[in-house]
């Protein structure tokens, strides 16, 4: 397990409240070992204007899973924030909900990386990203 604290989907969901995972939509539903699990839904909130899921919306989906499991492997006095976000944007959706599934490739005491996959409702692959997250001391 690579938790420091283990994290449940209902904490990270409370702690979602009034932000902009919440004005989204994004739903944490899975915690296991090593991976945590968000959705969001592909709606008039994350289409862009042909209709289709807007790449910057994904990119909102892979940085809060990924920065969610990152800030739960961390000693405490510490916080993991963004570094850099590196996305490649696959497949098409419309509508229905996708799902990021983000799992540590490196968790380092100054920096951890993160592989986030978006899948669609059949399990194709939408979306892969590369997160990299600096940790540093709690103000």
């Amino acid at each position: 397990m690579i938790w420091k604290t283990v994290p449940t989907a209902d904490e990270i969901n409370q702690r979602c409240k009034n932000t902009l995972c919440d004005h989204l939509g994004i739903e944490f539903t899975e915690i296991g070992d090593d991976y945590l699990i968000a959705t969001m839904p592909v709606d008039r909130r994350t289409n862009q204007p042909m209709g289709i899921l807007h790449g910057g919306a994904s990119c909102v989906l892979a940085e809060t899973v990924g920065s969610a499991g990152a800030n739960y492997c961390i000693e405490k006095g510490k916080v993991a924030v963004g570094l850099d976000l590196n996305i490649n944007h696959i497949k098409a959706v419309q509508s229905g909900k996708i799902k990021g599934i983000a799992r540590a490739f490196h968790l380092g005491k100054m920096t951890q990386v993160w592989e986030i996959k978006i899948v669609n409702e059949t399990g194709q692959l939408i979306a892969v990203a590369r997160l990299t997250m600096a940790v540093i001391a709690k103000d």
